[in-house]
């Protein structure tokens, strides 16, 4: 008999509420969940825990998932936000504050090779888009073939490919960001001996049995845990991320269009008020993008003055009175100091819209990742003859490093809503939950040069950072380097190295 593929599991279980086929899903799957949560906790109990919490929500979420998920990609997504939601209880409870730790230089050896990489593996996985993801866990962590891949993802085998090509370079890049440097055969190579391995004897009937229970059969702290997790997914789905290497919604100019002016030229049935600050966009006013059927649009804006720009990274991007070279960094996922420009772009101001999923789509689960992106650049080489390319050069920098006392101001907890970032006033600036790029991405315009990361911090963290800056207008460089020495044992060294950059040019 031939074997069911999960879809066809999953609608069993779903329209017949068929413990075989629940069960069948869970003995194929549960390894990979169990991993997934050992990685985070290295800890084999906790681990089993966060195993049947993740299996108890997908037996309540069956009925819901679309016919086109891809299973094992869901699964990985939910173990790695159970862990996260188990581990900051953990840490909430025990009232402990985890010290970070530098990475270790990689060797040769496999096994520290591996040590290297999956602390960090999870992480860089969610950084992919969505697509990606599904097909570097089902080629890597499920062992499909390319042309079974290809048929998850609804394309050909050489297309897959590709993308799990692609999806590897950028694994490849994010562990360098944090000092890991590898190739991506061996990366490959580690994911697919390494990533999965056998969950504790037992295992797959305990977690069957409290999944089937719709969770019944747990413990009291594994509810909790199965209700934390659902917080943080739904929180997940629902916020507005963030691009081009910050942890806040920025917008790039600094001149704010009224309500009346907007209603006034009315250019596009999609204009919508920008930002109050050069730093937030209000939900309000994004929500515009969200009711506007898709699209990748640009024409020639008919305001006066500079607007703004803003994205939600998984959506796609609008932009009201913005320059090509703007609109090109958008698109490329790359900001100013990171791009060259061989030939200069043309100084007009264009209003922008950027998504590929309309507003009856806009809360299912669907693959909404950055393809966005690629439409635009598209978009704006057919308009402009405008194409960017990804390039190793050459340039001055600022590394960001451990200070001579080692790292100290960061620590792990939940006291906001992830992504948070606080800036009462001018000189004092607090995160909340977010990585160490969201600082770079304060110190990189500050100091008008590129920051590199090598800090090895990987995890989300709170952190502050205040010094005396009277003017905002004239930044306090010195002063902001002596608080980060002081304040979280960082420091700034200048040197000459090569780092990825977009360099553009127009097509002949």
């Amino acid at each position: 008999m031939q074997e069911l593929d999960d879809t066809a599991l999953l609608r069993e279980y779903a329209d017949l509420a068929s413990e075989r086929a629940f069960a069948t899903l869970v003995a194929r799957h549960v390894n990979q969940v169990y991993s997934v949560a050992l990685r985070h906790t290295r800890n084999p109990q906790d681990a089993g825990k966060i195993t049947q919490a993740v299996f108890v929500i997908l037996a309540g979420k069956a009925r819901r998932l679309g016919r086109g998920v891809i299973l094992s990609g869901w699964l990985h997504q939910t173990a790695r936000l159970a862990s996260l939601t188990f581990i900051r209880s953990q840490i909430r409870r025990a009232r402990r504050e985890q010290e970070a730790h530098m990475q270790t230089i990689l060797n040769e050896n496999e096994g520290a090779a591996w040590e290297q990489i999956a602390p960090l593996l999870d992480r860089a996985l969610s950084r992919l888009s969505e697509t990606d993801r599904h097909a570097v866990v089902l080629r890597y962590f499920d062992g499909k073939s390319l042309r079974e891949v290809g048929a998850a993802l609804g394309t050909s085998e050489d297309a897959a490919k590709m993308r799990v090509t692609r999806a590897l370079e950028k694994l490849r890049k994010i562990f360098a960001g944090h000092g890991v440097s590898s190739t991506t055969a061996v990366i490959a190579g580690l994911i697919s001996t390494q990533s999965v391995q056998a969950a504790p004897a037992g295992l797959a009937q305990a977690v069957t049995a409290a999944a089937l229970t719709q969770g019944a059969a747990a413990g009291g702290s594994t509810l909790t845990l199965i209700k934390g997790a659902l917080k943080v997914m739904a929180w997940t789905k629902l916020k507005t991320a963030v691009v081009i290497g910050a942890g806040v919604l920025l917008a790039a100019g600094t001149t704010t269009l009224t309500l009346h002016e907007i209603q006034e030229h009315q250019p596009h049935d999609w204009a919508a008020p920008q930002a109050e600050h050069a730093w937030q966009v209000p939900q309000a006013d994004f929500g515009v993008f969200y009711k506007a059927p898709a699209q990748v649009t640009m024409l020639p804006t008919q305001f006066k003055e500079d607007g703004n720009w803003c994205s939600d990274g998984s959506r796609g991007a609008m932009g009201i009175a913005q320059p090509l070279s703007e609109i090109i960094q958008v698109a490329y996922q790359k900001n100013r100091l990171r791009t060259v420009f061989i030939t200069d772009p043309p100084t007009n101001r264009y209003d922008f819209m950027a998504k590929l999923v309309g507003p009856q789509e806009a809360h299912k689960n669907l693959p909404t990742d950055a393809n966005w992106t690629l439409a635009l650049q598209k978009k704006i080489a057919q308009q402009f003859g405008f194409t960017g390319r990804l390039q190793m050069r050459a340039t001055d920098v600022l590394v960001l490093q451990p200070g001579p006392a080692g790292i100290q101001g960061f620590k792990v907890s939940h006291q906001m809503p992830k992504g948070l970032a606080m800036r009462p006033t001018p000189g004092n600036y607090s995160y909340y939950e977010q990585p160490v790029s969201s600082l770079t991405a304060l110190l990189e315009p500050r100091f008008k040069i590129p920051v590199v990361d090598q800090t090895g911090l990987t995890e989300d963290y709170d952190y502050a950072l205040k010094w005396n800056e009277p003017n905002p207008k004239e930044p306090n460089l010195p002063g902001m380097k002596q608080a980060l020495l002081d304040q979280l044992g960082l420091e700034l060294v200048p040197t000459n190295r090569p780092i990825e950059m977009l360099v553009v040019d127009k097509v002949k």
